[in-house]
């Protein structure tokens, strides 16, 4: 009996280690290597994060991270195809495959991992949820925004945590929905809404952006109702997809912290082992699946995190010295495993 019961137990431990590809049993990484191209979700109307120009051609904060994922896989950092995607629409298109990944300003929450047949990666930024008026309102608080009419965008946790921070208050509220932001920020300039609410970093960028066009001076209210951590996502069920996905990214974090950034990374040497495996000197393989060169090709096709933040989020206003996407060793949150 006592057999038995460590055979099934051993049996159960497998059965746990297989964990989502026991069910999936996918194998993405050598499909998107055969195919040639990462399809990346993400958003095209947000400035600083994702966001198209009049020619198509896409930029922002995600749209980086997705080159450097084709970068690590691939070794072609313009090896994507972009798909634009509304907060409506990013579940539905990486369950049936449209994309590869999303890297669509998308907070990880238990019931997403959970429920949305989805594996979150590393955190990419951390953000909170915050409220932003027309400064001419004088709001200054959530108190003020008493019986309010306040813009939201559907299908988020942005309208859950609307309505739980201020029930739980006891302040009453009228929240009017939008599909995407392109609806709800002429809505809100219009004043169908004393009030929009949705992440501190997208607030940030409306503000600059209507303010820069010659609108109404906008102000962002000092509280901050949620944690919402950022990052990229996977199908459930492809650990060796996952893998690569997650190692290309944090390699932007790591160069960071070595001070390695595009500038120096072809003629980078050193003598510390840590440095060495992580640009791969010596064939050092790392079983993921990545070619022994994907750092390189990541930070001198790309960059490293610090470069890609302040071409994309400082010039709309998010700073990044001090605050929790800084390095670990300046006080943030940014802080990676050891490639080794």
């Amino acid at each position: 009996m006592k057999r038995l019961a460590v055979l099934v137990l051993g049996l159960t431990l497998v059965a746990a280690a297989c964990g989502d590809d026991a069910s999936g049993g996918g194998d993405l990484l050598a499909d998107v290597v055969e195919r040639g191209v990462v399809r990346c979700g993400v958003n095209d109307v947000l400035p600083g994060f994702g966001i198209v120009d009049d020619t198509g051609a896409f930029s922002g904060f995600d749209v980086e991270l997705c080159r450097v994922v084709a970068a690590g896989v691939l070794g072609d950092a313009d090896a994507v195809e972009f798909v634009g995607l509304t907060a409506g629409e990013r579940f539905t298109a990486l369950q049936s495959g449209e994309i590869d990944v999303l890297i669509r300003n998308t907070t990880w929450t238990a019931t997403r991992d959970g429920q949305e047949g989805a594996t979150f990666l590393f955190t990419t930024f951390y953000d909170g949820q915050g409220i932003m008026v027309p400064t001419a309102t004088g709001f200054t608080s959530l108190e003020d925004l008493a019986d309010a009419n306040i813009c939201v965008l559907q299908a988020t946790t942005t309208e859950l945590n609307l309505t739980a921070v201020f029930n739980a208050r006891g302040i009453p509220f009228n929240p009017v929905g939008f599909a995407d932001n392109n609806l709800l920020r002429p809505a809100y300039e219009e004043g169908q809404c004393e009030a929009w609410t949705s992440d501190v970093s997208q607030l940030t960028a409306f503000k600059a952006t209507i303010e820069g066009e010659g609108g109404a001076a906008q102000t962002i209210l000092p509280d901050v109702i949620s944690k919402e951590p950022l990052g990229p996502l996977v199908r459930d069920g492809d650990s060796a997809w996952a893998q690569a996905v997650e190692w290309s990214v944090m390699a932007t974090v790591q160069a960071w912290e070595f001070g390695i950034d595009s500038s120096n990374v072809a003629g980078y040497t050193s003598d510390d082992p840590n440095v060495k495996n992580f640009l791969g000197v010596d064939g050092f393989e790392t079983g993921i699946g990545l070619p022994t060169d994907f750092v390189v090709q990541i930070i001198s096709q790309v960059g490293n995190y610090e470069e890609i933040y302040n071409r994309n989020l400082i010039p709309i206003g998010l700073p990044l010295a001090g605050t929790p996407n800084d390095l670990w060793s300046n006080g943030g949150l940014m802080y990676v495993p050891p490639y080794r």
